[in-house]
């Protein structure tokens, strides 16, 4: 279970808040704390008060694969295969492993051909393939992406639904403008204002928004 408790960070107030595993989208409009509420799960920012916990452990003591929408500002090695390598070399893996592991992540996401590229030269598409497969690589216990869908193309995302069916991680949490994907998840988070909104089942939350400008879509994301 994701724990949230009297979190204040910001203009973000979230007196009390639970997440069972599975898949979590969170929607909402233009600064309404979606990212920073991401970020705080994360553990890539710290609450000026309250508590975030991932089955009891602090954000920093968990694996937790993070995705923001411009992953290159995120990037610290200028070659793909490095980038996908450093997660496991910063835990001391064994080299071989290493190897292994990088080889079949990008086989699994379709990106073998990159892992010689300079990252400059990639694509915005081809840059979130790299950050996800590098967020994926270490098998996290939490897997977070911020729009991840909206540099991608349909082809290129159903292959990342596919992988992501057969590998689930315990946790993702994922923030997206595009309300088919919304309405593909377990749980679904509103925003606004820098509060948790509404919260529920996709189908009870689109219910309750049904006259505004969300429509409750039926394509499924996972």
């Amino acid at each position: 279970m994701i724990g949230i408790r009297d979190l204040r960070y910001r203009s973000l107030d979230i007196p009390g808040l639970t997440l069972d595993p599975g898949t979590t989208a969170v929607i909402g409009p233009n600064g309404s704390g979606k990212t920073t509420f991401l970020e705080l799960c994360a553990g890539v920012a710290a609450p000026d008060s309250g508590t975030v916990t991932i089955d009891g452990e602090r954000p920093c003591d968990t694996t937790i694969g993070w995705v923001c929408e411009f992953p290159d500002r995120n990037m610290i090695f200028s070659r793909v295969s490095d980038e996908l390598a450093s997660p496991l070399r910063f835990r001391h893996d064994d080299c071989r492993e290493v190897v292994m592991q990088v080889e079949k992540m990008a086989e699994n996401l379709g990106i073998s051909s990159l892992l010689t590229r300079d990252i400059k030269g990639l694509s915005g598409g081809e840059k979130v393939l790299v950050s996800l497969a590098t967020a994926l690589v270490a098998a996290p216990h939490l897997l977070i992406m911020d729009e991840t869908d909206s540099h991608l193309d349909q082809t290129t995302l159903e292959r990342i639904r596919e992988y992501l069916s057969r590998h689930m991680p315990p946790y993702i949490l994922y923030c997206t403008q595009d309300m088919d994907a919304a309405a593909s998840a377990d749980h679904l988070l509103v925003f606004g204002g820098g509060r948790v909104a509404d919260q529920g089942t996709p189908d009870a939350v689109f219910e309750r928004l049904r006259d505004t400008c969300f429509h409750p879509p039926a394509r499924r994301f996972f």
